[in-house]
């Protein structure tokens, strides 16, 4: 397993990471089989763990907590905190207040001292990155964390993070975790050379797309549903148009991998990893079997006559469908931030 830096913070990372959305209750509910995962990828050169708060709710840290018990020291160790994990006011965002309460429970969770890379999970519109940037500096400062990021923020989030930290004298994040895939392609445009130009590490999620690249679902629809199939049919939908034209999409990608000789989610897996501004890309197998397969795959090397062919079906910069939709509808939905009030809206 190839080994770089993660951006400027003076660790090391795998080029794979281990993504454990899949441990517990939402995916693989026998904790034993998931720490048989953990160990395997360690033997197998992956020294990069990702987790949230919210996976499972909290069953992923603890599933990982009890793995990596004699081992803690050979992993980079990440994880995230934003989302609820339960209800009342005061128990979700970016807040002072959240985050500093999310951190401890993490850390009491994955059995640890310290967390390697702790990451915002999603911006939060309702607090001020002054605030958000404040704490995380602070928990740098305490040992808690050793350096924080962010997750599936727009570039300029990413841009105000870095130019509030200047101005107040507060830590900068530096990592950044958005969606990338052969389907969607959109951080292309803007994230990913935002990134580069500030140094902050790229992490890259959904390598596979929620299961569309895996070769599973095709036109014929003869798979049996599993997995993300299972948890969110609706995003199976083929009577769906965007559904429809993510299986047009994957028949012609099914193409490209034959004529390269490799499957189709080895193919997926080592797009990102094209890309200069990616440092790591976050696989998330569900069972052992999966990444096995996901491992052997490791050492593909796309040449320029399968990335021509990759941008002549999904141009750079587009994408097919909107990786992080159900998380952007309902502020689109709502329609006050879009609208000036009846009387400002006339030109004179």
């Amino acid at each position: 397993m190839q080994l770089g830096p993660l951006g400027r913070t003076g660790m090391t990372v795998s080029s794979y990471a281990l993504g454990t959305m899949m441990f517990g209750a939402a995916g693989n509910p026998d904790h034993d089989e998931c720490a048989r995962i953990v160990h395997a990828a360690l033997d197998h050169g992956i020294n990069f763990i990702d987790t949230a708060d919210m996976y499972s709710g909290g069953e992923s840290e603890e599933i990982v907590g009890k793995a990596l018990r004699g081992r803690r020291d050979d992993v980079i160790l990440a994880t995230k905190g934003h989302f609820a994990l339960e209800e009342g006011p005061n128990r979700s965002g970016n807040s002072r207040r959240y985050l500093g309460r999310a951190v401890e429970a993490s850390l009491r969770r994955l059995n640890t001292d310290y967390i390697d890379l702790y990451q915002v999970h999603r911006p939060d519109r309702e607090t001020d990155l002054e605030e958000t940037l404040g704490v995380l500096t602070d928990l740098v400062r305490e040992g808690k964390i050793r350096t924080f990021g962010t997750s599936t923020f727009p570039a300029h989030e990413i841009v105000d993070a870095h130019r509030v930290a200047e101005s107040r004298g507060l830590m900068r994040p530096r990592t950044e975790q958005p969606p990338y895939n052969l389907l969607a392609r959109g951080v292309e445009r803007d994230v990913l050379t935002v990134a580069q130009r500030w140094g902050t590490a790229v992490l890259t999620w959904s390598p596979l797309a929620f299961g569309f690249l895996t070769g599973r679902y095709r036109k014929s629809g003869t798979a049996l549903p599993e997995g993300r199939a299972v948890l969110r049919p609706a995003w199976f939908d083929p009577a769906d148009p965007v559904t429809a034209r993510k299986l047009d999409v994957v028949e012609e990608l099914v193409r490209i991998a034959e004529e390269a000789g490799c499957s189709l989610p080895e193919l997926a897996t080592a797009f990102p990893l094209v890309h200069p501004a990616v440092t790591s890309v976050i696989i998330g197998p569900r069972t052992l079997p999966q990444l096995e397969a996901t491992v052997a795959g490791a050492g593909l090397r796309l040449d320029d006559a399968v990335l021509d062919r990759i941008d002549e079906i999904v141009p750079p910069g587009t994408n097919v469908y909107e990786p992080n939709g159900a998380f952007d509808a309902p502020l689109l939905a709502d329609p006050a931030p879009r609208r000036r009030r009846p009387a400002d809206r006339a030109a004179s």
